[in-house]
């Protein structure tokens, strides 16, 4: 069921994406070549306990770790681990953060070292399709409305946009209704109304959209083993317009 969002709750899950964000400015000082996710996950769980927060996914349907850290062919959903990241290596960290019972939730992709062309321009091109969706995210839009474009974007680009994991609601819960993915229609789909709070995530394949899922369970890889890259934000749907609620200071 559906659950539109007053003022004050938008306040609340915005004050859970700020400690999601203050995670992220950290992690983009400490990321070069020799740092491990597992370095990551650390840290992560360092500045959640110093705002007062909790990592949500900890415990999530069995997932054991702050934090999902996700390298090169990696979509989603990747644990970290102690191997020294590589540069070159396109790296993405999705973190919940809970706060007094409210959620916050964004994943960035990070470069390591120096990056090839190729994957300076994936990176690129899936950050414009982050910011796409969201401009789309208006009262009265469909959903169609906003992922059309963004799935135009990434496929003049040579690219492809995931479908078999999806994006969602959040409030006190990490994934509410609705429930879409970042390919759509114009005029068809949900309409975006005043108190929505939803993620928009698009998961940019430079390859296939297919996916494989490791023994692990968790593990979301492109199936041609081609490079991914993802951006994540929270936002809110206002009568003004889209709020990013996950914002950086420095975007």
């Amino acid at each position: 069921m559906l659950t539109l969002k007053s003022p004050s709750e938008i306040e609340r899950i915005r004050a859970a994406g700020a400690v999601v964000a203050a995670c992220h400015k950290e992690i983009a000082k400490m990321i070069r070549p020799g740092v491990a996710t597992w370095d990551i996950e650390e840290l992560v769980e360092d500045v959640l306990a110093r705002h007062g927060a909790r990592a949500f996914t900890k415990g999530y349907n069995g997932y054991r770790y702050a934090t999902c850290a996700s390298v090169n062919d990696v979509i989603a959903h990747g644990f970290p681990n102690r191997t020294p990241l590589k540069s070159g290596d396109l790296v993405k960290i999705d973190i919940v953060a809970e706060l007094d019972g409210w959620l916050g939730d964004s994943a960035w992709c990070y470069g390591v070292g120096e990056l090839s062309p190729a994957a300076a321009k994936l990176m690129r091109v899936t950050k414009e399709c982050l910011d796409i969706g969201i401009k789309h995210a208006v009262i009265g839009n469909r959903i169609g409305d906003a992922m059309h474009p963004l799935q135009q974007h990434a496929e003049a680009n040579g690219y492809s946009c995931v479908r078999e994991l999806a994006a969602h609601g959040i409030g006190r819960e990490l994934h509410e209704e609705p429930s879409f993915i970042h390919v759509g229609t114009p005029g068809k789909g949900f309409r975006f109304k005043e108190g929505m709070v939803i993620t928009i995530e698009p998961m940019i394949n430079a390859g296939t959209w297919r996916m494989t899922i490791d023994d692990d369970g968790w593990t979301a890889r492109t199936a041609d083993g081609k490079l991914s890259a993802q951006f994540e934000h929270t936002i809110a749907i206002t009568k003004d317009g889209p709020v990013i609620l996950t914002a950086h200071d420095d975007e």
